[in-house]
């Protein structure tokens, strides 16, 4: 007992471990980078929003937007999220195939689809007699200098409805005179190269005026009269160059209301479309 008092006591010792390294650890580094991803992507995005067009935006919302079935390019149907609705009767989708209260259409008609092959098969015939028409228009350009410079102020293209011929004027160069329905060389000289190609189809016409804006100091805006007056002097023309009466189904006046050109007080929004229709 006496040799066991001379040990020497047992000291311990307890180290508090500190974790982490510097001041307060890592992890501000993970919070500054999360940091730094996110304004890259925010700057990213402010530099697509201002490099794209309007049209570009919206397919992209709408890409993106949960309610593709049911927003304003989504026809009528039956199916699930076919965008048929018990107002569609009263509707009209924007494919122009919707039902009317007289004349209902069927399913395959109310959705937009095609329906049959053979249905299918009418439809690329029609666009080919339809190109062939495009052919022969740009086709007459060939004859003379003169045709050459008028077939500049001529666009084509074909659209669900039909053939859109587009007659339009630029600046310095009227299809008109002045604010009236007087119609120049240029523009009688146009329409008598529409007519001749017409002539060889048996395609039912359409024809829309299109003013640009006036501005808004003016007290009275006469750009609805305008473009009506527009649209039935071309129909005049085009009948007085061999276009059978009954073939004019439409003649409408859009005043400024579908401009072309992003100023809507641009020369270029002066323009006549003649529509040859679906048959």
């Amino acid at each position: 007992m006496a040799a066991q008092s001379n040990l020497a006591p047992v000291i311990i010792k307890k180290k508090k471990k500190v974790v982490g390294g510097g001041h307060h650890g890592g992890a501000w580094k993970v919070a500054y980078a999360d940091f730094v991803t996110a304004m890259m992507a925010f700057f990213m995005m402010m530099w697509l929003l201002n490099a794209t067009t309007e049209q570009q935006r919206q397919g992209l919302a709408d890409y993106f937007s949960p309610t593709i079935p049911i927003n304003r390019i989504s026809g009528g149907g039956d199916g699930a999220f076919g965008g048929d609705s018990i107002f569609s009767e009263e509707t009209l989708p924007q494919n122009g195939l919707g039902a009317t209260a007289q004349h209902a259409t069927r399913k395959q008609a109310a959705s937009g689809e095609t329906g049959s092959d053979s249905e299918g098969g009418e439809r690329d015939s029609s666009d080919e007699e339809l190109q062939a028409l495009i052919d022969e228009l740009m086709g007459r350009g060939g004859e003379s200098t003169v045709m050459e410079n008028a077939l500049k102020h001529i666009v084509t293209r074909i659209t669900d409805e039909g053939l859109v011929i587009e007659l339009f004027a630029l600046e310095g160069v009227p299809i008109f005179e002045g604010n009236s329905d007087v119609p120049t060389p240029l523009m009688t000289q146009l329409v008598e190269l529409v007519a001749s190609v017409a002539t060889a189809a048996t395609n039912d016409i359409a024809v829309g005026g299109h003013v640009p804006a006036r501005p808004i100091v003016v007290a009275t805006n006469p750009v609805w009269d305008s473009s009506a007056a527009r649209a039935t002097r071309t129909r005049l023309l085009l009948e007085e160059n061999g276009i059978v009466p009954d073939r004019m189904q439409r003649v409408t006046g859009h005043a400024d209301r579908e401009p072309i050109h992003p100023n809507p007080m641009a020369a270029r929004n002066d323009r006549v479309e003649i529509v040859l229709l679906r048959q």
